[in-house]
Protein backbone atom coordinates (compact mmCIF):
# COMPACT_ATOMS: atom_id res chain seq x y z
CA UNK A 1 0.00 0.00 0.00
CA UNK A 2 1.39 3.27 -0.63
CA UNK A 3 1.75 5.78 2.01
CA UNK A 4 -0.31 8.34 1.42
CA UNK A 5 1.28 11.75 0.81
CA UNK A 6 2.06 14.74 2.91
CA UNK A 7 -1.23 16.58 4.53
CA UNK A 8 -0.75 20.59 4.27
CA UNK A 9 -2.24 22.22 7.39
CA UNK A 10 -4.81 24.25 7.26
CA UNK A 11 -3.47 27.77 8.44
CA UNK A 12 -5.45 29.52 11.37
CA UNK A 13 -7.60 32.36 10.76
CA UNK A 14 -5.05 35.61 12.08
CA UNK A 15 -6.01 36.66 15.42
CA UNK A 16 -5.65 40.63 15.65
CA UNK A 17 -5.71 40.26 19.97
CA UNK A 18 -2.38 38.77 18.81
CA UNK A 19 -0.85 40.85 16.74
CA UNK A 20 1.57 43.70 16.98
CA UNK A 21 5.90 43.63 17.66
CA UNK A 22 5.71 42.00 21.59
CA UNK A 23 3.57 38.83 19.66
CA UNK A 24 5.57 35.58 19.97
CA UNK A 25 4.88 33.74 16.60
CA UNK A 26 5.75 29.53 17.15
CA UNK A 27 8.04 28.03 14.94
CA UNK A 28 6.71 26.81 11.79
CA UNK A 29 7.90 22.69 11.36
CA UNK A 30 7.32 20.15 9.09
CA UNK A 31 6.96 16.36 10.18
CA UNK A 32 8.08 13.55 8.48
CA UNK A 33 7.68 9.68 8.84
CA UNK A 34 10.53 7.92 6.83
CA UNK A 35 8.84 4.51 5.90
CA UNK A 36 10.90 1.78 5.48
CA UNK A 37 10.37 -0.60 2.31
CA UNK A 38 8.80 -4.11 3.84
CA UNK A 39 7.46 -2.95 6.96
CA UNK A 40 11.01 -2.53 8.27
CA UNK A 41 11.20 -0.73 11.39
CA UNK A 42 13.34 1.72 13.20
CA UNK A 43 13.63 -1.05 15.85
CA UNK A 44 15.67 -3.42 13.01
CA UNK A 45 18.31 -5.47 15.34
CA UNK A 46 15.72 -5.21 18.57
CA UNK A 47 13.53 -7.39 16.98
CA UNK A 48 14.29 -10.25 19.69
CA UNK A 49 13.19 -8.17 22.31
CA UNK A 50 9.72 -6.89 20.75
CA UNK A 51 6.99 -9.16 21.45
CA UNK A 52 4.60 -6.73 20.39
CA UNK A 53 3.35 -6.07 16.71
CA UNK A 54 5.55 -2.70 15.19
CA UNK A 55 3.23 0.08 15.35
CA UNK A 56 1.54 1.36 11.75
CA UNK A 57 3.47 3.88 10.25
CA UNK A 58 0.42 5.95 11.15
CA UNK A 59 1.06 5.27 14.77
CA UNK A 60 4.47 6.52 14.65
CA UNK A 61 3.40 9.33 12.64
CA UNK A 62 0.55 10.76 14.92
CA UNK A 63 3.45 10.37 18.23
CA UNK A 64 6.20 12.30 16.27
CA UNK A 65 3.15 15.26 15.96
CA UNK A 66 2.46 14.70 19.72
CA UNK A 67 6.32 15.11 20.22
CA UNK A 68 6.42 18.55 17.87
CA UNK A 69 3.32 20.01 19.22
CA UNK A 70 5.20 19.30 23.19
CA UNK A 71 7.23 22.05 22.73
CA UNK A 72 4.36 24.93 20.88
CA UNK A 73 5.52 23.92 17.58
CA UNK A 74 2.94 24.97 14.63
CA UNK A 75 3.17 21.89 12.49
CA UNK A 76 2.42 23.21 8.84
CA UNK A 77 2.97 19.80 7.05
CA UNK A 78 3.19 16.36 7.96
CA UNK A 79 3.06 13.14 6.29
CA UNK A 80 4.63 9.48 5.42
CA UNK A 81 7.65 9.35 3.33
CA UNK A 82 8.53 5.81 1.43
CA UNK A 83 12.04 5.11 2.00
CA UNK A 84 12.98 2.21 -0.46
CA UNK A 85 16.53 2.26 0.73
CA UNK A 86 18.82 4.75 3.31
CA UNK A 87 21.04 7.11 1.60
CA UNK A 88 24.45 7.43 3.55
CA UNK A 89 23.93 11.25 2.57
CA UNK A 90 20.93 12.17 2.71
CA UNK A 91 18.86 9.44 4.06
CA UNK A 92 16.26 10.11 1.39
CA UNK A 93 16.67 9.77 -2.52
CA UNK A 94 17.91 12.62 -4.32
CA UNK A 95 14.51 12.84 -6.32
CA UNK A 96 12.30 12.96 -2.81
CA UNK A 97 14.87 15.32 -1.57
CA UNK A 98 13.98 17.88 -4.17
CA UNK A 99 10.16 17.38 -4.00
CA UNK A 100 10.44 18.11 -0.40
CA UNK A 101 12.49 20.83 -0.57
CA UNK A 102 9.47 22.18 -2.99
CA UNK A 103 6.83 21.36 -0.10
CA UNK A 104 9.03 22.63 2.50
CA UNK A 105 9.63 26.09 0.83
CA UNK A 106 6.09 26.37 -0.04
CA UNK A 107 5.17 25.97 3.72
CA UNK A 108 7.78 28.46 4.70
CA UNK A 109 8.49 25.53 7.10
CA UNK A 110 11.87 27.04 9.44
CA UNK A 111 12.05 23.80 11.00
CA UNK A 112 12.24 19.97 10.04
CA UNK A 113 11.86 16.92 11.53
CA UNK A 114 12.49 13.78 10.67
CA UNK A 115 10.80 11.07 12.88
CA UNK A 116 14.14 8.21 12.01
CA UNK A 117 17.83 8.67 13.30
CA UNK A 118 20.03 11.31 11.06
CA UNK A 119 23.63 11.30 11.08
CA UNK A 120 25.65 14.07 11.20
CA UNK A 121 26.51 14.47 7.59
CA UNK A 122 23.02 13.61 6.58
CA UNK A 123 21.50 16.15 9.20
CA UNK A 124 23.96 19.03 7.36
CA UNK A 125 23.11 17.77 3.89
CA UNK A 126 19.56 17.82 4.59
CA UNK A 127 19.68 21.47 6.39
CA UNK A 128 21.60 22.72 2.94
CA UNK A 129 19.41 21.39 0.63
CA UNK A 130 16.14 22.59 2.52
CA UNK A 131 17.29 25.91 4.12
CA UNK A 132 16.02 25.30 7.20
CA UNK A 133 16.87 23.45 10.71
CA UNK A 134 16.59 19.68 11.01
CA UNK A 135 15.61 17.86 13.75
CA UNK A 136 16.16 13.99 13.92
CA UNK A 137 13.82 12.35 16.94
CA UNK A 138 16.42 12.37 19.63
CA UNK A 139 17.34 15.83 18.90
CA UNK A 140 13.30 16.37 19.37
CA UNK A 141 13.26 14.48 22.06
CA UNK A 142 15.97 16.74 23.69
CA UNK A 143 14.83 19.54 23.00
CA UNK A 144 11.53 18.25 25.16
CA UNK A 145 13.76 17.60 27.81
CA UNK A 146 15.47 21.03 27.97
CA UNK A 147 12.21 23.28 27.71
CA UNK A 148 10.41 20.87 30.65
CA UNK A 149 13.55 20.39 33.18
CA UNK A 150 12.84 22.97 35.96
CA UNK A 151 14.88 21.88 38.76
CA UNK A 152 18.66 21.92 38.74
CA UNK A 153 18.82 18.54 39.02
CA UNK A 154 16.60 17.89 35.67
CA UNK A 155 18.52 20.77 33.44
CA UNK A 156 22.27 19.45 34.51
CA UNK A 157 20.62 15.97 32.86
CA UNK A 158 19.55 17.41 29.99
CA UNK A 159 22.38 19.50 29.31
CA UNK A 160 24.65 16.12 29.75
CA UNK A 161 22.71 14.25 27.36
CA UNK A 162 22.74 17.68 25.08
CA UNK A 163 26.53 17.56 25.08
CA UNK A 164 27.10 14.42 24.39
CA UNK A 165 24.47 14.45 21.53
CA UNK A 166 26.00 17.42 20.18
CA UNK A 167 29.80 16.45 20.18
CA UNK A 168 28.53 13.62 17.45
CA UNK A 169 27.59 16.81 15.78
CA UNK A 170 30.72 18.41 14.93
CA UNK A 171 31.35 17.77 11.25
CA UNK A 172 32.74 20.85 10.14
CA UNK A 173 36.33 22.08 10.65
CA UNK A 174 37.19 25.75 10.34
CA UNK A 175 40.75 26.20 9.42
CA UNK A 176 40.85 29.97 9.57
CA UNK A 177 40.03 30.06 13.21
CA UNK A 178 43.03 28.11 14.12
CA UNK A 179 44.49 28.79 17.52
CA UNK A 180 47.83 28.02 16.64
CA UNK A 181 50.43 27.01 13.98
CA UNK A 182 52.70 24.13 14.40
CA UNK A 183 56.52 23.66 13.64
CA UNK A 184 58.84 25.94 12.72
CA UNK A 185 58.40 28.56 9.04
CA UNK A 186 56.03 27.59 6.36
CA UNK A 187 56.16 24.06 7.26
CA UNK A 188 54.41 23.96 10.09
CA UNK A 189 50.93 22.25 9.48
CA UNK A 190 47.79 24.01 11.14
CA UNK A 191 47.41 23.64 15.10
CA UNK A 192 44.13 23.45 17.05
CA UNK A 193 41.27 24.02 14.69
CA UNK A 194 37.97 25.28 15.92
CA UNK A 195 36.56 21.94 15.90
CA UNK A 196 38.81 20.25 18.14
CA UNK A 197 38.54 23.60 20.11
CA UNK A 198 34.73 22.80 20.37
CA UNK A 199 35.34 19.43 21.03
CA UNK A 200 37.62 20.39 23.95
CA UNK A 201 34.89 22.16 25.44
CA UNK A 202 32.38 20.23 25.53
CA UNK A 203 34.68 17.53 26.87
CA UNK A 204 35.82 19.74 29.98
CA UNK A 205 31.91 20.53 30.31
CA UNK A 206 30.45 17.09 30.36
CA UNK A 207 33.21 16.17 32.78
CA UNK A 208 32.57 19.01 34.95
CA UNK A 209 28.18 18.42 34.73
CA UNK A 210 28.96 14.40 35.37
CA UNK A 211 31.08 15.51 38.05
CA UNK A 212 28.23 17.52 39.42
CA UNK A 213 25.61 14.74 38.85
CA UNK A 214 28.01 12.09 41.01
CA UNK A 215 27.40 14.48 43.46
CA UNK A 216 24.04 14.42 43.10
CA UNK A 217 23.29 10.40 43.06
CA UNK A 218 25.33 10.34 46.49
CA UNK A 219 22.54 13.04 48.22
CA UNK A 220 19.96 11.01 46.45
CA UNK A 221 21.26 7.90 48.35
CA UNK A 222 21.76 9.57 51.50
CA UNK A 223 17.86 10.74 50.91
CA UNK A 224 17.21 7.33 50.13
CA UNK A 225 18.76 5.97 53.54
CA UNK A 226 17.38 8.32 55.05
CA UNK A 227 13.55 7.36 54.04
CA UNK A 228 14.78 3.96 54.35
CA UNK A 229 14.87 4.21 58.54
CA UNK A 230 11.04 5.46 58.12
CA UNK A 231 9.38 2.10 58.41
CA UNK A 232 7.53 2.25 55.00
CA UNK A 233 8.20 0.84 51.64
CA UNK A 234 8.79 2.59 48.71
CA UNK A 235 6.21 2.70 45.52
CA UNK A 236 7.33 3.34 41.87
CA UNK A 237 5.21 4.84 39.23
CA UNK A 238 6.94 4.25 35.41
CA UNK A 239 4.81 3.67 32.24
CA UNK A 240 4.98 5.40 28.66
CA UNK A 241 4.46 9.24 28.30
CA UNK A 242 0.76 10.33 28.83
CA UNK A 243 0.18 7.45 29.81
CA UNK A 244 -1.52 8.97 32.87
CA UNK A 245 1.16 8.73 35.89
CA UNK A 246 1.05 11.97 37.19
CA UNK A 247 -3.50 12.17 36.90
CA UNK A 248 -3.15 9.02 38.94
CA UNK A 249 0.07 10.49 41.31
CA UNK A 250 -2.55 13.45 42.50
CA UNK A 251 -6.00 10.79 42.43
CA UNK A 252 -3.99 8.78 44.50
CA UNK A 253 -2.22 11.41 47.63
CA UNK A 254 -3.76 14.49 46.71
CA UNK A 255 -0.38 16.42 45.66
CA UNK A 256 -0.76 18.83 42.46
CA UNK A 257 1.78 17.80 39.83
CA UNK A 258 1.23 18.86 36.80
CA UNK A 259 -0.65 16.45 34.77
CA UNK A 260 -1.46 17.53 30.78
CA UNK A 261 -2.68 15.68 28.24
CA UNK A 262 1.05 16.32 26.46
CA UNK A 263 4.09 14.05 25.99
CA UNK A 264 6.94 15.02 29.06
CA UNK A 265 4.25 16.55 31.23
CA UNK A 266 7.05 15.85 34.27
CA UNK A 267 10.18 15.17 34.36
CA UNK A 268 11.28 15.84 37.93
CA UNK A 269 10.44 13.10 40.49
CA UNK A 270 8.06 13.56 42.96
CA UNK A 271 7.51 11.60 46.56
CA UNK A 272 4.33 11.77 48.93
CA UNK A 273 3.08 9.49 51.38
CA UNK A 274 -0.22 7.21 50.47
CA UNK A 275 -2.47 5.24 53.01
CA UNK A 276 -3.58 1.91 52.35
CA UNK A 277 -6.73 0.42 53.18
CA UNK A 278 -5.74 -1.93 56.13
CA UNK A 279 -3.83 1.10 57.32
CA UNK A 280 -0.20 1.23 56.21
CA UNK A 281 1.47 3.52 54.58
CA UNK A 282 3.66 3.77 51.70
CA UNK A 283 5.83 6.21 49.70
CA UNK A 284 4.67 6.82 46.23
CA UNK A 285 6.91 8.40 43.38
CA UNK A 286 6.00 9.68 40.07
CA UNK A 287 8.78 9.51 37.64
CA UNK A 288 9.55 10.60 33.93
CA UNK A 289 7.83 8.81 31.25
CA UNK A 290 9.06 6.38 28.74
CA UNK A 291 9.44 6.40 24.90
CA UNK A 292 9.64 3.75 22.01
CA UNK A 293 13.53 4.59 20.60
CA UNK A 294 14.26 6.83 24.14
CA UNK A 295 17.86 8.07 23.61
CA UNK A 296 20.93 6.28 25.18
CA UNK A 297 22.27 9.46 26.07
CA UNK A 298 19.53 10.46 28.31
CA UNK A 299 19.15 7.21 30.18
CA UNK A 300 22.30 7.78 31.07
CA UNK A 301 22.11 11.07 31.80
CA UNK A 302 18.90 10.28 33.99
CA UNK A 303 20.04 7.58 35.83
CA UNK A 304 20.25 9.36 38.63
CA UNK A 305 16.60 10.20 39.09
CA UNK A 306 15.65 6.58 37.86
CA UNK A 307 17.44 5.16 40.28
CA UNK A 308 14.16 5.42 42.44
CA UNK A 309 12.55 2.96 40.21
CA UNK A 310 15.64 0.65 40.58
CA UNK A 311 15.39 0.75 44.40
CA UNK A 312 11.64 0.69 45.43
CA UNK A 313 9.90 -1.70 46.63
CA UNK A 314 7.02 -2.42 44.30
CA UNK A 315 7.11 -0.73 40.65
CA UNK A 316 3.99 -0.03 38.99
CA UNK A 317 3.67 0.12 35.53
CA UNK A 318 1.16 2.09 34.41
CA UNK A 319 -0.54 1.58 30.93
CA UNK A 320 -2.84 3.20 28.65
CA UNK A 321 -5.22 0.95 27.98
CA UNK A 322 -6.93 2.48 25.70
CA UNK A 323 -4.27 3.01 23.52
CA UNK A 324 -4.19 0.86 20.52
CA UNK A 325 -0.43 0.51 20.60
CA UNK A 326 -0.12 0.31 24.41
CA UNK A 327 1.09 -3.74 23.78
CA UNK A 328 4.13 -1.61 21.72
CA UNK A 329 4.24 0.36 24.53
CA UNK A 330 4.54 -2.37 27.27
CA UNK A 331 7.89 -3.82 25.62
CA UNK A 332 9.21 -0.32 25.28
CA UNK A 333 9.08 0.35 28.94
CA UNK A 334 9.60 -3.37 29.93
CA UNK A 335 13.03 -2.85 27.73
CA UNK A 336 13.89 -0.17 29.36
CA UNK A 337 13.60 -0.83 32.81
CA UNK A 338 15.78 -4.30 31.77
CA UNK A 339 18.56 -1.43 30.63
CA UNK A 340 18.13 0.16 34.68
CA UNK A 341 18.68 -3.52 35.99
CA UNK A 342 14.64 -4.90 36.74
CA UNK A 343 13.85 -7.56 34.96
CA UNK A 344 9.72 -7.92 34.39
CA UNK A 345 9.91 -11.23 33.70
CA UNK A 346 12.17 -12.37 36.45
CA UNK A 347 10.28 -10.46 39.41
CA UNK A 348 7.06 -10.64 38.76
CA UNK A 349 5.62 -10.13 42.33
CA UNK A 350 7.45 -6.74 42.48
CA UNK A 351 5.97 -5.14 39.32
CA UNK A 352 2.35 -4.32 39.23
CA UNK A 353 0.27 -3.18 36.04
CA UNK A 354 -1.87 -0.61 36.59
CA UNK A 355 -4.65 -0.72 32.92
CA UNK A 356 -5.12 3.02 33.48
CA UNK A 357 -7.67 5.44 31.22
CA UNK A 358 -11.00 3.04 31.73
CA UNK A 359 -12.93 5.88 31.03
CA UNK A 360 -12.58 6.28 27.76
CA UNK A 361 -13.53 2.59 26.67
CA UNK A 362 -16.91 1.54 25.37
CA UNK A 363 -19.13 -0.97 27.23
CA UNK A 364 -18.00 -3.58 25.25
CA UNK A 365 -14.38 -2.51 25.19
CA UNK A 366 -14.35 -2.60 29.16
CA UNK A 367 -15.92 -6.24 29.69
CA UNK A 368 -13.06 -7.67 26.92
CA UNK A 369 -10.56 -5.60 29.00
CA UNK A 370 -11.77 -6.55 32.23
CA UNK A 371 -11.89 -10.61 31.30
CA UNK A 372 -8.36 -10.40 29.59
CA UNK A 373 -7.08 -9.00 33.36
CA UNK A 374 -8.89 -11.61 35.20
CA UNK A 375 -7.35 -14.14 33.17
CA UNK A 376 -3.73 -12.81 33.46
CA UNK A 377 -1.83 -14.39 35.95
CA UNK A 378 -0.02 -11.25 36.86
CA UNK A 379 -3.26 -9.92 38.20
CA UNK A 380 -2.63 -6.16 36.43
CA UNK A 381 -5.23 -3.36 37.63
CA UNK A 382 -8.05 -1.80 35.74
CA UNK A 383 -8.91 1.83 36.83
CA UNK A 384 -9.58 5.20 35.69
CA UNK A 385 -7.15 7.81 37.43
CA UNK A 386 -9.79 10.72 36.03
CA UNK A 387 -12.62 9.50 37.35
CA UNK A 388 -11.35 7.12 40.45
CA UNK A 389 -12.82 4.17 38.84
CA UNK A 390 -11.32 0.91 40.67
CA UNK A 391 -8.30 3.12 42.98
CA UNK A 392 -9.67 1.43 46.12
CA UNK A 393 -9.02 -1.92 44.64
CA UNK A 394 -5.81 -0.95 43.34
CA UNK A 395 -4.79 0.34 46.85
CA UNK A 396 -5.46 -2.80 48.71
CA UNK A 397 -3.54 -5.11 45.82
CA UNK A 398 -0.24 -2.70 46.71
CA UNK A 399 -1.03 -3.67 49.88
CA UNK A 400 -1.20 -6.74 49.64
CA UNK A 401 1.94 -7.29 47.50
CA UNK A 402 4.01 -4.76 50.18
CA UNK A 403 3.25 -7.08 52.85
CA UNK A 404 3.46 -10.26 51.55
CA UNK A 405 7.25 -9.50 51.96
CA UNK A 406 7.19 -7.81 55.43
CA UNK A 407 6.09 -9.73 58.70
CA UNK A 408 3.34 -8.85 61.06
CA UNK A 409 3.87 -9.43 64.64
CA UNK A 410 2.55 -9.00 68.17
CA UNK A 411 4.27 -7.32 70.67
CA UNK A 412 3.34 -6.69 74.36
CA UNK A 413 5.90 -3.61 75.84
CA UNK A 414 5.98 -3.39 79.51
CA UNK A 415 6.41 0.60 81.07
CA UNK A 416 10.08 -0.19 81.43
CA UNK A 417 10.75 -0.65 77.82
CA UNK A 418 10.51 2.97 76.48
CA UNK A 419 13.99 2.46 74.70
CA UNK A 420 12.58 -0.77 72.45
CA UNK A 421 9.29 1.20 71.60
CA UNK A 422 11.26 4.15 70.43
CA UNK A 423 13.10 2.35 68.03
CA UNK A 424 9.81 0.06 66.63
CA UNK A 425 8.41 3.35 66.08
CA UNK A 426 11.56 4.15 63.98
CA UNK A 427 12.09 1.15 62.04
CA UNK A 428 9.01 -0.47 61.97
CA UNK A 429 4.91 0.10 60.83
CA UNK A 430 3.22 -0.01 64.03
CA UNK A 431 -0.58 -1.51 62.82
CA UNK A 432 -2.25 -1.25 65.85
CA UNK A 433 -1.64 -0.08 69.43
CA UNK A 434 -3.46 -1.05 72.26
CA UNK A 435 -3.63 -0.14 76.17
CA UNK A 436 -3.59 -3.34 78.15
CA UNK A 437 -3.33 -1.49 81.15
CA UNK A 438 -0.57 -0.85 83.98
CA UNK A 439 1.22 0.91 81.38
CA UNK A 440 1.58 -2.24 79.26
CA UNK A 441 0.83 -2.10 75.87
CA UNK A 442 -0.13 -4.16 73.01
CA UNK A 443 1.68 -3.53 69.55
CA UNK A 444 0.66 -5.30 66.52
CA UNK A 445 3.34 -4.05 63.76
CA UNK A 446 5.31 -4.90 60.12
CA UNK A 447 8.57 -5.32 59.98
CA UNK A 448 11.05 -5.60 56.94
CA UNK A 449 13.14 -8.98 56.48
CA UNK A 450 15.86 -7.02 56.92
CA UNK A 451 15.51 -5.39 60.42
CA UNK A 452 13.74 -8.63 61.79
CA UNK A 453 17.40 -9.94 63.57
CA UNK A 454 17.60 -6.57 65.51
CA UNK A 455 14.14 -6.24 66.26
CA UNK A 456 15.16 -10.27 67.85
CA UNK A 457 18.04 -8.98 69.59
CA UNK A 458 16.29 -6.19 71.13
CA UNK A 459 13.54 -7.92 72.17
CA UNK A 460 14.09 -11.19 72.58
CA UNK A 461 13.75 -14.32 69.95
CA UNK A 462 10.97 -15.93 72.18
CA UNK A 463 8.70 -12.71 72.60
CA UNK A 464 8.44 -12.62 68.73
CA UNK A 465 5.29 -14.67 66.87
CA UNK A 466 4.06 -14.20 63.58
CA UNK A 467 0.41 -13.27 63.43
CA UNK A 468 -1.72 -14.89 60.85
CA UNK A 469 -2.95 -12.60 57.95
Amino acid sequence: MEPKALKRKKRPPADGKKTGVSARHPTKAAVLEPVLAKDQSRAAGKGERHSAPPRSPEARLEEALGLARAIDLEVCASGLVPLPRPRPATLFGSGKVAELEGLIRAEGAELVIVDHPLTPVQQRNLETAWGAKVLDRTGLILEIFGARARTREGRLQVELAHLVYQKSRLVRSWTHLERQRGGFGFLGGPGETQIETDRRIIGDRIESIRAELEQVRRTRALHRKSRARVPYPSVALVGYTNAGKSTLFNALTGAGVLAEDTLFATLDPTHRAIRLPRGSKAVLSDTVGFISDLPTMLIAAFRATLEEVVEADLILHVRDIADEASAHQRTDVNAILAELGVDAEAEPGRLLEVWNKADLLDAAAKRRIENEAARDPTRPCLVSAVTGYALEALLGEIETRLNRARDTLDLVLQPEEGALSNWIYENCEVVERTGVGDGVTHLRIRVAPEKRYRLARLAGPARLGIAAE
